[in-house]
């Protein structure tokens, strides 16, 4: 199993699914983990950090303000370089939200429904992996 130096924070409301999530990614290969359960825990987390985390995977639905929101306060402090949204939305609201976000300048890689899928989460991180 190959293993990948990607530094990813990964956002999520529901401790079982930040847990599960987590798991997967390390499954993955994705080591370089760090969990937040809300966009004020991400946003200090990400403002405390040395240097950008490369991939910033979060969920659309937090409690305390969209993902999207969240993608976007991380991208114009430049917290992360890129974004992948996380949801069990329905896949055309969830292709609206990427347009938006690309719309508005945001680093978006694309989206990933509930549960993760190996080949897609491979598919939208190829382009960080050969940097």
């Amino acid at each position: 199993m190959p293993s990948y130096p990607l530094r990813i924070l990964l956002v999520e409301d529901h401790p079982f699914q930040l847990l599960a999530t987590q798991c997967l990614l390390r499954s993955f290969g994705f080591e370089r983990l760090t969990p937040a359960e809300n966009a004020e825990q991400a946003i200090h987390l990400m403002s405390q950090a040395l240097s950008p985390f490369d991939l910033l995977l979060c969920d659309q639905c937090l409690p305390d303000l969209p993902g999207l929101e969240l993608i976007e306060i991380a991208s114009r402090r430049r917290f992360t370089t890129a974004a992948i949204l996380l949801s069990g939305l329905p896949t055309q609201e969830l292709a609206n939200l990427i347009s938006q976000a690309l719309h508005r300048g945001l680093p978006m890689l694309g989206y990933l429904s509930k549960p993760l899928n190996k080949e897609e989460l491979a598919r939208l991180v190829r382009p960080l992996l050969t940097l």
